[in-house]
């Protein structure tokens, strides 16, 4: 009896062991199937197509200035011409021209118009990678967000639901109304419509997500419960705003295109002036045709060329012209850039400050919001207090609890786009927002 005893209780604590070994194991599956902020921003680097465009059109400007440079260098052309005479005599002539320029000032400004351009273009893809982790930012927050509202509004749904059927059974009992039942019925088909509605948010959401990195989500990481709120750093807007006009490359890039543009508008004026260049010409002339004191003679001519534009149909002065208009165009869009810039990184700076306002109040709210709606299932137990009061409890519960999960997302997310505005967002950036996430327990790939 006692061995029995023994191994019964030892098979028991084997039983318990597997079981929290299972659990660990369950625990330590779902935290690696869920993905946080870096690993989809790592999907997002290799499969968005604005980033790729952004690259490719640095590519292409990259060769516009290859070619703006290879105007400057030496120019080798051969040529080989045959002809036949009336007679039958034919000549073959194999001519070669090389030539280098020595003072073209039209096509050194170009040159440097196209350098600048690609130095635009390079603060552009550091806008676009800027761009990008804002944009998975904002798109990773609204999936939590959207999963944050669908359960707010199934557990508004559930909840209810319990009082259909209670308010049912106190009926049934002769303890309340019949109105209490369909007012409770009320309630609770319109906290499903909700429910269907913050669902297809949620798809939404889900489907802006996969647009960026390519694939669907899986389960995400949310952000910690311990999420405290932090004002921006430093505290002073215009600090952030002189910080963003000096740092933002979008704004850089603007200005870089207007130095391009008055390059352009100098290498225009250029075209009036004269250019020179060196060259050396050969020739070997082949053939019957050809007298014999020439045939198989190579001659070579060095010849310092000065060329004098004089009149080309008004089309140099139309040139001029246009590169004005396109100069005075670009400093109107630097302007306009740098004003709308201004306006964001204060919008911004204030969302920072309004959301670290909402996370303290929403705080606040769900704390006021779970005392009342226990103190007040507990006087419609003692019969002082209606189902309708009790329905309006749970309703203010959700709402500040929702309330407070969106104010938790926007705060982050604000902090996010300040850093974007000022040209400080990075991937350390995206970093430091990752530790603040954690796997949500229980969370199944796909669910909210």
């Amino acid at each position: 009896m006692s061995t029995t005893m023994n191994l019964t209780h030892f098979s028991w604590r084997q039983l318990a062991a597997a079981a929290l070994l299972s659990l660990a194991a369950a625990a330590a599956a779902q935290a690696q199937s869920s993905q946080d902020l870096l690993q989809v921003y790592a999907q997002a680097r290799t499969a968005d197509p604005r980033l790729a465009q952004a690259q490719a059109l640095r590519g292409v400007q990259q060769e516009s200035a290859a070619q703006a440079r290879a105007a400057l260098l030496p120019q080798w052309n051969l040529e080989l011409a045959a002809s036949r005479q009336p007679g039958g005599a034919h000549q073959q002539q194999l001519s070669s021209r090389i030539s280098q320029a020595l003072f073209d000032l039209s096509r050194l400004r170009e040159w440097d118009a196209e350098s600048r351009l690609l130095s635009a273009e390079d603060a552009q893809l550091q806008a676009a990678e800027q761009a990008l982790c804002a944009r998975v930012a904002s798109a990773y927050f609204g999936v939590l967000s959207a999963q944050a509202a669908l359960r707010n509004a199934q557990a508004n749904e559930a909840a209810f639901a319990a009082q259909v059927g209670q308010a049912q059974k106190r009926f049934e009992a002769g303890l309340s109304a019949a109105v209490d039942v369909e007012q409770a019925r009320t309630y609770h088909q319109l906290s499903r419509g909700s429910s269907l509605q913050a669902q297809e948010a949620l798809e939404d959401a889900r489907a802006a997500l996969a647009e960026i990195t390519g694939q669907a989500p899986a389960d995400l990481q949310g952000l910690s419960p311990a999420l405290q709120a932090q004002p921006p750093q430093p505290a002073s807007r215009e600090a952030w705003v002189e910080q963003a006009l000096r740092q933002n490359p979008a704004l850089r890039a603007e200005a870089l295109r207007l130095q391009a543009s008055e390059d352009r508008m100098a290498a225009s004026r250029a075209a009036h002036l004269p250019s020179l260049s060196l060259g050396l010409d050969s020739q070997r002339l082949q053939g019957a045709a050809v007298p014999a004191a020439l045939a198989g003679r190579n001659e070579h001519t060095v010849a310092l060329r000065l060329n004098i534009p004089l009149l080309a149909g008004g089309a140099t002065q139309a040139q001029s012209r246009r590169a004005v208009h396109q100069r005075d165009a670009q400093r109107e869009q630097l302007e306009q850039a740098r004003r709308a810039l201004q306006r964001e990184t204060q919008a911004q700076y204030q969302a920072v400050l309004l959301s670290a306002q909402l996370l303290e109040s929403t705080a606040a709210a769900v704390q006021a919001a779970n005392e009342a709606l226990a103190a007040t299932r507990a006087g419609q137990a003692l019969g002082t207090r209606s189902m309708t009061d009790l329905l309006l409890a749970i309703q203010s519960q959700t709402a500040a609890q929702g309330a407070h999960e969106q104010a938790r997302h926007r705060h982050v997310l604000a902090t996010v786009l300040l850093q974007q505005a000022a040209g400080q967002l990075n991937e350390a950036s995206l970093a430091q927002v990752n530790q603040l996430l954690q796997p949500r327990a229980g969370a199944a790939e796909g669910s909210p």
